[in-house]
């Protein structure tokens, strides 16, 4: 007695739609990765190139009741221009002084010390925001 095939035999009469299908939407999955990948890259690098200053407090100093030297330091584009916002703060997270820095010469870094004016004694003193125009 010979065994009954269920299935066609392979290769002799062409791929199955299944097989068809499978193939398609392995393209259209490669292509989406593709996209999807240059999209990320995109993005990274426009992050990445895109940021023409940072600026970081080096140091502060409680000077008295009533002011708090910070020491910042600002790296930039040589002719960018902006301005970046530092504040002082009690123990307790209130603020109690903000000041503005506003920088414009024409060099890739600046070093400088900036008072702020506070309302009652300050225990830390940080950047808030630097902002270019």
């Amino acid at each position: 007695m010979a065994a009954v095939r269920e299935q066609l035999p392979q290769g002799r009469y062409g791929r199955s739609a299944d097989q068809r299908a499978d193939r398609k939407l392995k393209i259209v999955g490669v292509a989406l990765a593709a996209v999807l990948l240059g999209v990320i890259a995109w993005i990274g690098f426009d992050y990445v190139g895109g940021q023409s200053l940072s600026a970081q407090v080096i140091k502060f100093k409680v000077v008295s009741d009533t002011s708090v030297e910070v020491h910042l330091e600002v790296v930039k584009d040589k002719n960018a221009k902006g301005t970046c916002t530092l504040r002082a703060q009690q123990t307790s997270g209130d603020d109690v002084g903000r000041a503005d820095f506003r920088f414009d010469e024409p060099v890739k870094q600046i070093d400088r010390v900036v008072t702020i004016t506070t309302t009652s004694r300050a225990t830390a003193a940080d950047l808030v925001s630097c902002q270019s125009d």
